[in-house]
C-alpha cells in the first residue's frame, strides 16, 4: 500500500536494513541472553530487528515506549520491516517480541484516532490493513513471543502469527476488548479471532470485550503454549527450529490453503471497510466516548 511504503528507512551496510493503549507500566529496554544476533537487519525508531545468518531466524523487537502502541508511524515501520524479511530468501522464519518490560502491544494508538480529520483516519486504517495482510499472509514461519500484556490490536498483531508463546504470569492479558470502549472490531479481526479459537468463543469475546488472563488464553486456544517469563524468548527460538525442520514449499501452501480466504475476503472490501470505519470513528458520540476514556487514563497517571 502506497501509503503505508511512503516513509523511508535507514539500513546499515550489514543487511537491508493499542487496540486501545495507554495503561502498562514501562520502564527500560533489554536485550535478550538467548538470541545472537549475526547481522543487524534494521533499526528504526521503534522496530528493531536483526537476522541471524546461520539459521535464518529473524528477531523482531517492539522499542516504542512506553507501550509500543501501533501509531501510524509504527505501523509504517512494521509494514517496511517485514516487507524486507519477506523479500529476503535468506531469512525463513520471523520471531516478533518487545523490548519493553510487561507489555508485548497496547494495540492501536487511539490518539490516532481522537480528534483527527477523516483523511487521517483513513491513512491510518490503511495501514492497519497492510500490517494485517503482511503478517497474516507473511510466506515465513512467524512466532509471537509474548512477554507482557497485549489487548486489543495487539491481540491481533499476535493472531495473525504460526504460533504463540506467552509468559506465565497472572498479571499479563490478551484480547480483543475494542467493546469496552464502545468500538467494534471489524470483520477481519473478528475472522482472525475465529480461525483461532472458534465461532462460540469468539461470540462472547466480541461482545463482552474479553481480556483473558494467560491461562484462560492457553485454554481457548488464543496462545499455543504458557512458559516463564524468563524463557518465553528461548523457547520461540526452540520452536521456531521445529517449524524450520518442515519442507517450507509443503508448510507455506498449507498456511495459504488455510488462509487466503480470510486474506480475499478483506483484500475485496479494503475500501468499504475504511469508508466504515472512518464514518464510525468519526461520529461525535465515539469520539465523546475516546475523549472520556483519555480523561480517564490522565486521571489514573496522576
Amino acid at each position: 500500500m502506497s501509503s503505508v511504503l511512503r516513509h523511508s528507512a535507514k539500513f546499515t551496510t550489514s543487511g537491508f536494513f493499542s487496540l486501545l493503549s495507554g495503561n502498562c507500566s514501562h520502564g527500560r529496554t533489554f536485550a535478550s541472553p538467548y538470541f545472537v544476533s549475526k547481522n543487524r537487519y534494521s533499526s528504526s525508531p521503534k522496530i528493531k530487528v536483526d537476522l541471524d545468518s546461520n539459521n535464518g531466524v529473524a528477531l523482531m523487537q517492539f522499542q516504542s515506549p512506553p507501550v509500543n502502541s501501533l501509531s501510524l508511524d509504527f505501523l509504517t515501520e512494521f509494514a517496511i520491516s517485514l516487507e524486507k524479511l519477506e523479500l529476503d530468501r535468506s531469512c525463513k522464519g520471523v520471531i516478533i517480541t518487545s523490548a519493553q518490560p510487561k507489555v508485548f502491544s497496547a494495540g492501536l494508538d487511539i490518539l490516532e484516532m481522537f480528534q483527527k480529520s477523516p483523511e487521517h483516519c483513513a491513512e491510518f486504517w490503511k495501514a492497519v490493513q497492510e500490517m494485517w495482510l503482511k503478517l497474516y499472509g507473511s510466506n515465513k514461519v512467524t512466532i509471537a513471543a509474548i512477554n507482557g500484556s497485549s489487548p486489543a490490536g495487539g491481540c491481533l498483531l499476535a493472531m495473525c502469527c504460526d504460533y504463540r508463546i506467552m509468559a506465565d504470569n497472572p498479571r499479563y492479558s490478551i484480547g480483543l476488548n475494542e467493546t469496552q470502549l464502545g468500538i467494534v472490531a471489524p470483520f477481519w479481526f473478528k475472522d482472525t479471532m475465529a480461525n483461532t479459537v472458534g465461532h462460540r468463543e469468539t461470540e462472547k469475546g466480541l461482545q463482552l470485550g474479553l481480556l483473558y488472563s494467560a491461562t484462560e488464553a492457553l485454554k481457548i486456544g488464543l496462545v499455543d503454549q504458557l512458559v516463564p517469563e524468563d524463557q518465553v524468548l528461548s523457547t520461540a527460538t526452540e520452536t521456531m527450529t521445529k517449524w524450520l525442520a518442515i519442507p517450507d514449499h509443503a508448510r507455506q501452501i498449507s498456511k495459504s490453503m488455510m488462509r487466503k480466504p480470510t486474506i480475499d475476503r478483506l483484500l475485496a472490501n479494503k475500501e468499504p471497510d475504511i469508508k466504515q470505519f472512518v464514518n464510525f470513528i468519526t461520529k461525535d458520540s465515539i469520539q465523546k466516548s475516546i475523549g472520556m476514556y483519555l480523561e480517564m487514563l490522565k486521571r489514573r497517571k496522576s
